[in-house]
């Protein structure tokens, strides 16, 4: 089972999804991925989740993101499941699902988890840059459904920290005080802040957020 850590670069592979055949690397191009994983076709929490990605899609695509499910299912199960998905959730499932029936992709990525359940996939959750570094991961077990809000969210962050000598504190959203990060003294950072940084504690300094 693959042990893949934050920076590593994932690993490629080319498998069925319900809009063809995908290769991942290629599909994926110059853009963020979020790549997230499902126990089964046609089970309640993942139809929830599926048709709440695809209300979202616009916000991920407004962060030059992609998104694509995986399910250890084949491809006309999820062509089945999908008519579901769009009646229940009032939407159009509009990006791909990954048709992982020979598990290729699930043990490529850890996905699988013995002592939870040697059968299905759990909730992983994949935050991929697009130099095709591993930047987040999350697992949930299969009986929690996700908050794709957080996922957005995160994704602002690392966006945000890869371009500003800054960091997120707890809690934050897009638009809101940052911190400082505590490499910058703080009279440098004085300058590199223009809109302020108020000091808390020598560790701990705020600015406004640096691009808003």
């Amino acid at each position: 089972m693959a042990n893949l850590q934050l920076g590593d670069t994932v690993p490629d592979f080319t498998q069925a999804s319900n809009e063809g055949d995908i290769e991942f690397h290629k599909w994926a191009g110059d853009s963020w991925v979020v790549l997230f994983s499902h126990p089964a076709d046609y089970t309640p929490v993942c139809t929830t989740e599926l048709g709440e990605v695809a209300k979202l899609k616009s916000e991920f695509e407004k962060r030059n993101a992609k998104v694509i499910a995986l399910s250890v299912d084949d491809a006309e199960s999820h062509k089945g499941w999908i008519g579901d998905i769009d009646e229940t959730q009032s939407t159009t499932v509009n990006y791909p699902i990954l048709a992982d029936a020979d598990k290729k992709v699930s043990d490529l990525y850890g996905m699988i988890h013995p002592n939870a359940n040697a059968k299905v996939t759990v909730r992983s959750v994949f935050v991929i840059d697009p130099s095709k570094k591993l930047r987040l991961t999350i697992t949930y077990p299969p009986s929690t459904g996700r908050n794709f809000e957080e996922i957005l969210r995160v994704i602002d962050s690392l966006q945000l920290t890869d371009n500003y000598s800054v960091a997120t504190p707890v809690n934050w959203k897009d638009g809101e005080d940052v911190v400082v990060a505590p490499t910058i003294p703080t009279e440098e950072a004085k300058k590199k802040f223009p809109k302020g940084v108020t000091e808390i504690k020598s560790y701990l300094r705020m600015t406004p957020q640096p691009d808003k």
